[in-house]
């Protein structure tokens, strides 16, 4: 049981909610509104991957479902490297068993650079932060990388995406999140469910699938505005 860039990013806006993930995950409540917008999410992030022309996607699933095996991306994502394929989707990488897996990355003279696809209109610190992580295992699997852009909705239709360079932003949390993936791999583990009292964290940056849970059947406080980006 190890961190995957999801696991990471919950983990960091309250541990008990990874804890709840990996344990009793049968408690999550996805409003009808948050699966349209991870549904246009997919769909935007479908639609970026032709950004630069030809690719090669690394998707795998396990025999007979829709869930990623991700020992068979991480291979076919090793192979496609070794070939110098220029344009990488859905590029999975292992450190220590952490795992993520790139919406893009373009081979360059230098390296690669990565991109980051999100269903939104603006570039969050979340964003970078989901970027960042990415950029700390790809970096300790061996590749290079150079340049990190967040990809937004570009201007209109004629010019769909746009690119914003977070580079210097995105490797300014090395540390930070070499600082809390182990702390997160440990606590993830724990037997004892992890008790966190409700505060900010609950509806900030995102609204909590576990409110009602952690609430007692509180009033649900979700503001769709936060949602604007969510996934993936």
């Amino acid at each position: 049981m190890a961190i995957t860039k999801t696991d990471f990013m919950r983990g960091m806006q309250c541990r008990r909610m990874l804890w709840l993930d990996k344990h009793r995950p049968k408690l999550r409540v996805i409003p009808p509104e948050v699966q349209e917008r991870l549904n246009a999410g997919n769909d935007f992030g479908d639609r970026a991957m032709g950004m630069f022309g030809p690719y090669e996607e690394m998707t795998v699933c396990l025999p007979g479902k829709q869930i990623p095996d991700k020992k068979a991306m991480v291979e076919r994502t090793r192979e496609a490297l070794q070939r110098g394929v220029d344009v990488i989707c859905e590029a999975a990488f292992s450190d220590y068993n952490n795992y993520c897996a790139a919406d893009i990355l373009r081979r360059t003279d230098r390296g690669h650079d990565l991109y980051e696809v999100k269903n939104a209109h603006h570039v969050s610190e979340q964003f970078i932060r989901d970027a960042a992580f990415q950029n700390y295992i790809i970096t300790r699997s061996g590749v290079k990388i150079d340049r990190i852009f967040i990809v937004i909705h570009g201007p209109d239709e004629e010019n769909p995406f746009g690119p914003v360079d977070v580079t210097r932003e995105a490797k300014g949390y090395y540390s930070w999140i070499n600082e809390n993936i182990w702390d997160l791999n440990r606590m993830q583990k724990e037997k004892e469910e992890v008790i966190v009292q409700p505060g900010d964290q609950c509806t900030e940056p995102y609204e909590c699938w576990y409110y009602g849970y952690c609430h007692g059947g509180t009033e649900d406080r979700r503001d769709p505005d936060l949602l604007d980006g969510l996934f993936p």
